[in-house]
């Protein structure tokens, strides 16, 4: 009988509750405990969207979809483990108890489609250096699957009900954004911005957009300069140019978390309202059949391949 091949899904990670902001942010900032006002400042984010984030439910739901698709494909078995950045069960459990059930190989796989060394690679980096100091899994991983055509199409057509919702879908203006990064990514040769155009076109593309941008959201509070424009800065640019109604997709987001619920529900719709401009924000992937059929592809493909992708 064939052993079943590991399935590592990771995730950033979210508290379960209020009592839990304060390690999580302190393992974020390294094992730096945030200010008491930085502190106060993302409780309160948490509170403003209920008290508690759903992603937590929905990552799992996330990666109990894609091994279900795995294991109803008709290829090698999976078996599922689940590794956060910064909460348990963090990833380096997961990479010891794929260990201490005798896994030999795992494919791993991030819940954010595009590659950064900052990202996506540090959590390979948490992941292989475990498995090395305990001598196994053989671990391979999927990179990037920005252009995994399930995912393009669910993101299509994401964007296109989102332009429904607008009076005139011809005048609005798309946002294509992601969670920003320090600027020195731009020095690093790395991949994400080249990667989130990408995608992004390949929706424009389809859709024959005549107007869409690129923006970020979400950056960290470091002293840095981070990737811009912001999507609150973007939205009073847009206004300045005559735009009424703006279609925010946040692409490099899959689930209703934080980023979204608060960033773009609340602070971005504020602004918004503010310049009298209509926003409408694409419903996010969470657990869509069609976009955990994307992942499960790519995770075949990363197979197939027999190499790190």
């Amino acid at each position: 009988m064939v052993k079943p091949l590991g399935l590592l899904v990771m995730a950033y990670g979210t508290p379960h509750n209020l009592e839990e902001v304060l390690p999580y942010y302190t393992h974020i900032r390294r094992g730096r405990a945030p200010s008491e006002a930085q502190l106060a400042d993302l409780v309160g984010r948490y509170q403003a969207i209920g008290g508690v984030s759903p992603l937590t439910e929905i990552t799992s739901a996330q990666a109990r979809g894609i091994a279900d698709s795995l294991n109803s494909d008709g290829g090698r078995p999976v078996k599922l483990y689940q590794g956060m950045k910064h909460i348990a069960p963090y990833i380096e459990d997961a990479v010891a108890a794929m260990h201490a059930d005798g896994l030999d190989e795992a494919i791993g796989i991030v819940l954010a489609p595009h590659y950064s060394h900052m990202s996506v690679g540090g959590y390979q980096k948490t992941a292989r250096e475990k498995a090395e100091q305990l001598g196994g899994p053989k671990l391979r991983f999927v990179n990037q699957w920005h252009l995994e055509p399930a995912f393009l199409d669910v993101l299509t057509s994401r964007v296109q009900e989102a332009l429904a919702a607008c009076s005139n879908p011809e005048q609005a203006v798309v946002v294509f954004s992601a969670h920003s990064l320090p600027e020195r990514i731009l020095e690093m040769n790395d991949p994400y911005v080249a990667q989130l155009h990408e995608s992004g076109e390949e929706v424009a593309r389809r859709l024959q957009l005549k107007h869409y941008r690129f923006g970020w959201q979400s950056a960290g509070q470091t002293g840095e300069p981070w990737m811009g424009p912001d999507i609150l800065d973007l939205l009073r640019s847009l206004k300045e140019e005559g735009y009424e109604e703006v279609v925010s997709c946040s692409q490099g987001f899959v689930a209703d978390h934080l980023e979204v619920l608060y960033d773009i529900d609340i602070e971005a719709q504020q602004v918004a309202k503010e310049l009298g401009i209509h926003l409408v924000r694409t419903r996010q992937m969470n657990d869509d059949k069609a976009f955990l059929q994307a992942l499960a592809d790519a995770v075949r493909k990363c197979e197939r391949q027999g190499v790190e992708e």
